[in-house]
């Protein structure tokens, strides 16, 4: 899992677009240096956030680059035309990020830890994967027209491997010297309501394992030498977080029912943002201090994004496969 360190009041985040939202909450205007297009395509919504300055960097906490996200509430539904639709949709802003030859070659990344659920998402879309660089080289007139040369690996994670995962990637971008590299990861989110129903796409590189505190060396154009684009869905959110938004509904809960005046609301407001953290993490140490909190029904979850995910790699990267047939990866 990753984490872009997107955050305000101390919360975890690696959406750009969740950055954006919680920075605007405290200054309330446009952020400068931050330019942002919206667009809706049916049940999907499109949000791209392109980040131009070195200031705007600092303030969201994430890398100069584009940052495109897909909100699809309708996805926690086992709804196959919509997942289809958002396979397409995925594919095409895929192909906006990047700019490929015909003979072009591809390597996907899988990051993540299959053994752990939540973290499978890399290695389950590799699983899927139309992959062709081994076709193309020893039979090359098996597929025809309209194939790159596509290959994939899931390197799995430090503790399986005893390999950094970035030293793994740098040796093979090495020996067969690809023009892309697409990471696939989960990440962390900062609200509920994205788990699993976002998928964001970013040209700025990927860095493994930081989003459960384990951060490891970047995967990006100045480690590796190649442009590369990470791809995630949020599939963990703090446990902090969650007890944050609790107590701030409590908050407004109680201040609907009894107003302002309330002993009980004046208590509880007046304990600062970080005392509050302070008491929330105090409580969770027994259980390591970082608690992160995935749905029951992960594993669907993972299994349908991951299908989706990959039939949109494979209609953006091999043109004979058309985007409408995207959907057939999914089945």
């Amino acid at each position: 899992m990753t984490e872009a360190s997107g955050r305000r009041r101390n919360i975890r985040t690696d959406l750009a677009i969740e950055a954006r939202e919680m920075l605007m909450g405290q200054v309330k205007e446009e952020i400068p240096g931050v330019r942002t297009e919206i667009e809706d395509f049916g049940e999907i919504h499109v949000t791209r956030v392109f980040i131009t300055t070195a200031e705007a960097e600092q303030q969201m906490g994430k890398k100069q680059g584009k940052y495109i996200t897909l909100e699809v509430p309708g996805l926690r539904q086992k709804n196959t035309t919509l997942q289809e639709m958002v396979s397409r949709r995925f594919s095409r802003e895929l192909q906006s990020l990047v700019e490929l030859t015909p003979d072009a070659t591809v390597l996907v990344v899988g990051l993540g830890n299959w053994n752990v659920t939540p973290d499978a998402l890399g290695p389950r879309v590799v699983k899927d994967l139309f992959v062709t660089r081994h076709i193309l080289e020893l039979q090359p007139d098996v597929l025809g027209e309209g194939f790159r040369p596509l290959g994939a690996i899931a390197p799995g994670v430090l503790g399986i491997t005893g390999v950094e995962t970035s030293e793994i990637i740098h040796g093979l971008v090495e020996k067969i010297k690809p023009d892309l590299l697409i990471a696939v990861d989960a990440l962390a989110a900062r609200n509920l309501s994205r788990l699993h129903t976002t998928i964001q796409l970013a040209d700025t590189g990927i860095t493994p394992g930081s989003g459960v505190g384990n951060k490891r060396r970047g995967i990006s154009y100045e480690t590796i030498g190649i442009p590369v684009v990470a791809v995630g869905v949020p599939t963990v959110v703090d446990a902090v977080t969650i007890a944050d938004d609790l107590v701030d509904h409590f908050l407004l809960a109680v201040m609907q029912e009894a107003g302002p005046e309330s002993p009980v609301y004046a208590v509880v407001k007046s304990i600062t943002e970080g005392d509050k953290r302070s008491v929330m993490e105090e409580v969770l140490e027994p259980y390591g201090g970082k608690l992160m909190v995935t749905p029951k029904d992960i594993d669907t979850m993972i299994e349908d994004v991951a299908r989706l995910i990959a039939g949109g790699i494979n209609a953006a990267m091999h043109p004979a496969i058309e985007s409408e047939e995207a959907g057939k990866y999914l089945h």
